[in-house]
């Protein structure tokens, strides 16, 4: 039986017939955010390619139990794993016959296991380094310090102009310490969409003697095909002297399934530490190159078959697609009174936020919602403020007309619903409260007030829980949204 509150499908004292589990499941999946449509702004990447789903589909079934713990045992996943290496090295500079012929790489099962790898090999390259610190932009993706905190290296995160949304290189030069480990920077960064200035800060880190980190993974597959397009794109991967590692995930704009993402380091050397071997046990020996030791040959199967379906031709043609939905979303956001985009688009993201105090950014996303549009909201930050997130896929073309007039038309029921309000005592308890004053009474008369208690999943509407987010300094930000993301993990009894 299904649980009601959870979803999660108990442990049947007799076993199922297998069609009846698999409609338990599609019931299950009727709850989601549809990941095809292009309607979902966020999450998932759909390229809207019939046939690509079964064909993925096929070739993960047909590895998903071979095992990426020893490639001397099955071939197939290291020939794959590395047609993925030098696939992504190709396009972001390196290889044969480049100025970086000795790119070595990766697969990892995301973006974030990438970048938590690139810090981790960076840190154990220096080992006479008893505090060792990263140097980041403040708009670097969140996985930068979770990398840091899982890894004991020190974050010095430097501010991004409100202005341009990039950080100033010279700050970056001067944030780089004795300590220091690795520079990083975006190509694009997530929140906003635009690219940091990689030269200027890979020479910084090359003349300190620190490596450089470049996270592409959310654009490193699309920046290539859109400079061929014609856009302006500055250098950013192994063309630029000093970048030591490249992160790209294929199950964003190369659109496999989830997941997948390539870890690039420029030679051989660069990557050695990135390894974990271990045999002083009675067992075998252990040696990783990343985080999990069994790995599913599925999603590299699955990734390997979409680049070869796909092609080279066929990414161009998707890269302008993509660019040519972002055109016409960013029409429709400079369309609209009281909207301003954050930054004019330079890869796959509109990102917009609100000049009218009468336009509440939350309850507009509750409205796209309602309509079909699934965006993200961003909150404020040092300066920043409230914003709107588009992902943008080559999905999104064909909706795009309909966009405009959704958008409208859910600007104007904001403006009539008006902002949301909390009460003055809720206000000034987020300006006040700590992490550590806060208590599970007090979490849960909260949650309770937001809608977020009583076994019943996350609120349709999220714009009084954003607001209430919004007014809380970040620290508050995280403990309050461990507290309520756990209310809603937890299984029924």
């Amino acid at each position: 039986m299904i649980d009601e509150r959870t979803g999660a499908s108990a442990l049947p004292e007799r076993g199922r017939p297998a069609d009846e589990v698999l409609a338990e499941i599609r019931a299950l999946r009727a709850q989601d955010r549809p990941t095809h449509g292009g309607r979902l702004f966020a999450y998932v990447y759909d390229p809207a390619v019939p046939g690509l789903d079964e064909l993925a589909a096929s070739a993960y079934a047909a590895s998903a139990h071979v095992n990426g713990l020893d490639p001397t045992a099955f071939p197939s996943l290291l020939a794959m794993e590395n047609a993925l290496v030098g696939a992504a090295a190709g396009l972001l500079g390196g290889g044969p016959g480049s100025t970086a012929p000795g790119v070595v790489g990766s697969v990892t099962s995301g973006g974030t296991e990438s970048l938590i790898l690139a810090v981790k090999a960076a840190r154990d390259a220096h080992p006479e380094i008893a505090e060792p610190r990263l140097v980041v932009p403040a708009s670097g993706h969140a996985a930068f310090a979770k990398a840091a905190h899982y890894l004991r290296v020190a974050l010095d995160v430097v501010p991004v102009s409100p202005d341009t949304l990039r950080p100033d290189p010279a700050a970056m030069a001067a944030a780089i310490r004795p300590e220091t480990v690795l520079v990083a920077c975006s190509a694009p960064s997530y929140a906003h969409g635009v690219l940091d200035p990689v030269a200027e800060i890979a020479a910084a880190a090359a003349e300190a003697g620190v490596r450089c980190h470049v996270d592409a993974c959310f654009g490193g597959w699309t920046l290539p095909y859109l400079r061929r397009l014609g856009a302006s794109v500055p250098p950013f991967d192994f063309t630029v002297p000093g970048v030591t590692s490249i992160s790209v995930d294929l199950h964003k704009y190369a659109y496999a399934p989830k997941g997948v993402s390539v870890l690039l380091h420029r030679d051989p050397a660069l990557r050695a530490p990135q390894y974990f071997a271990y045999a002083d046990w009675p067992g075998y020996t252990m040696v990783n190159p990343t985080i999990a030791s069994t790995r599913s040959g599925g999603p590299i199967a699955a990734a390997y078959a979409t680049l070869r379906h796909l092609g080279d031709d066929g990414y161009l043609r998707l890269a302008e697609a993509t660019r040519d939905a972002v055109a016409g979303l960013a029409d429709a956001v400079r369309a609209v009174d009281g909207l301003r985009l954050m930054a004019e688009p330079e890869s796959t993201v509109v990102c917009f936020t609100s000049t009218d105090p009468g336009l509440d950014l939350f309850v507009l996303v509750d409205e796209l919602t309602a309509r079909g549009w699934h965006t993200q909201p961003q909150l404020a930050y040092a300066g920043l403020p409230p914003s709107v997130h588009l992902t943008v896929t080559a999905a999104v073309a064909p909706r795009v007309a309909e966009f405009g007039p959704d958008l409208a038309d859910a600007v104007a029921a904001t403006r009539a619903a008006g902002p949301v309000t909390l009460p003055a005592d809720l206000l000034a308890l987020a300006g006040t409260l700590t992490p550590e004053t806060l208590t599970p009474e007090l979490v849960g008369g909260l949650a309770a007030g937001l809608g977020l208690a009583g076994g019943k999943g996350a609120p349709q509407r999220m714009a009084t829980v954003n607001t209430l987010l919004d007014a809380a300094p970040p620290a508050l930000r995280e403990r309050l949204l461990v507290e309520f993301v756990s209310l809603l993990q937890r299984p029924a009894g």
